[in-house]
């Protein structure tokens, strides 16, 4: 009686001390928000004995040791809704704001990518390098396909983007540096695939939202995001902190390896510094596409296609309307639409183009064409006044025109909008979607 035992098998385990010295153990950092003053992880393979009175902790070969504490700095309004019905409808609002900070947070004030000091000691081994391999699963893993493009256009490196739970490590070696994807930095796959590609002797760089969490511990470097606490189970303002992270390290690679120019590296940052503002003005036109979702919540199934760098912001779109709405949606490149999934277009298939103005534009009209030949509803996400598109469609979601490199962090935004739209109407439970868990923590 009135005792605890805690046992940290792999995974995350915090045990938190409020003000009267009442003791917590929780798996996740932030529920200990409004309850803790300080708290410490406890680590792989260690154990917690925990009374009214005190505390014991032990290694496993049950050797007493100290408790590395820290304050606990985890603001209780950050886990409120605020004027907001949902978190993650405040979620993708805080977008603008957090993508500014983390652009902010690895540049310096002329402008020059500034990621880690431990950075410095791997460019020797990324200037030889020879691929790159990507580590992640679900929204995470489209962050990565994202960056497949990213390092393909400034670094001319070949990049292998892997889900995390069909990871295979045989088929790399210690010349090969990775990436490995989490927005808590504790989801087991990841994990998982990570100590496989140590096992390797590989160098390993983690991309991740909390600090401390095991796949901080793991990295050799970690690259922390600034999207602050994020609630929702839909992942949104992760996913674009995500790309930051990842177009930062691609540039920053491409000037290791002098496969791209410093004009054009500055210009680039430039235009990327711009992406916050761009962002609020998507934003802003939340309430059009509110009133899109009225004329396709009854819909049963939906398609979302998209080429080259928004292939994956079609994948990130359809597992959006997935989760939380419930209505089977299926992501695919455009390109492969006629080698099958052709099939299933009708009136009754909306279907989601993104046809941006980029390289692959004209190849995306032709997608059109077909779709209409079917009898297929359109929605189009277009880059400015686009009368071309807009004729040929049934209905357009504007974005601004920018660097084709950074369409992505813009056109995924009115998709996170119309599933959230979508499933509002609904009655779904958004924040929180049925089987599903904000960190999967269990193979």
């Amino acid at each position: 009686p009135e005792q605890l035992v805690a046992f940290n098998a792999g995974g995350e385990l915090y045990i938190g001390e409020g003000e009267d010295g009442q003791l917590v153990i929780t798996s996740d950092k932030n529920a200990l928000a409004g309850y803790a003053r300080r708290f410490f992880s406890l680590n792989k393979d260690q154990l917690a004995v925990l009374t009214p009175k005190q505390l014991k902790l032990y290694n496993q070969d049950l050797i007493l040791l100290e408790p590395n504490w820290e304050k606990m700095e985890v603001n209780v309004e950050e886990l409120s809704k605020g004027v907001f019905p949902h978190f993650m409808l405040k979620e993708i609002f805080e977008q603008d704001k957090v993508v500014a900070e983390t652009i902010n947070s690895f540049l310096t004030t002329d402008e020059q990518i500034e990621l880690t000091p431990e950075f410095l000691a791997l460019e020797p081994l990324i200037k030889k390098s020879s691929r790159l391999i990507i580590i992640a699963c679900g929204t995470s893993w489209h962050a990565g396909l994202v960056a497949k493009y990213f390092f393909a256009q400034l670094t001319n490196l070949p990049v292998s983007v892997e889900y995390a739970s069909e990871f295979l490590p045989e088929t790399i070696d210690s010349s090969d540096i990775v990436v490995a994807i989490s927005q808590s930095g504790s989801t087991a796959d990841t994990i998982r695939a990570v100590e496989l590609a140590e096992g390797r002797g590989v160098k390993l760089i983690a991309i991740c939202n909390v600090a401390g969490s095991t796949l901080a511990r793991l990295a050799d470097i970690c690259l922390l995001t600034k999207a602050g606490i994020e609630i929702g189970v839909a992942s949104t303002k992760a996913f674009t902190t995500q790309l930051v992270v990842l177009l930062l390290l691609a540039i920053r690679f491409g000037q290791i390896k002098n496969t791209i120019t410093k004009e054009l590296s500055s210009k680039l940052i430039s235009q990327f510094k711009e992406i916050p503002r761009l962002i609020k003005e998507v934003l802003l036109r939340n309430k059009y596409i509110e009133d899109l979702a009225e004329k396709f919540s009854s819909a049963h199934n939906f398609l979302y296609l998209g080429r080259g760098l928004n292939y994956p912001i079609a994948l990130e779109g359809a597992l959006k309307l997935k989760e939380i709405s419930y209505i089977h949606a299926e992501g695919l490149s455009a390109g492969e639409m006629k080698h099958g999934p052709i099939a299933l277009i009708d009136k009754d298939m909306p279907v989601l183009v993104l046809a941006v103005k980029d390289e692959m534009y004209d190849r995306v009209i032709n997608n059109i064409m077909e779709i209409k030949a079917r009898e297929g509803r359109i929605i189009a996400v277009i880059s400015g006044d686009d009368e071309n598109i807009t004729s040929k469609v049934d209905e357009v979601i504007k974005i601004p025109e920018t660097n084709n490199l950074l369409l992505p962090f813009l056109s995924v935004i009115p998709l996170q909008f119309l599933a959230y739209y979508i499933a509002r109407l609904k009655g779904a439970n958004i924040d929180k979607p049925r089987n599903l868990a904000k960190s999967v923590t269990v193979e």
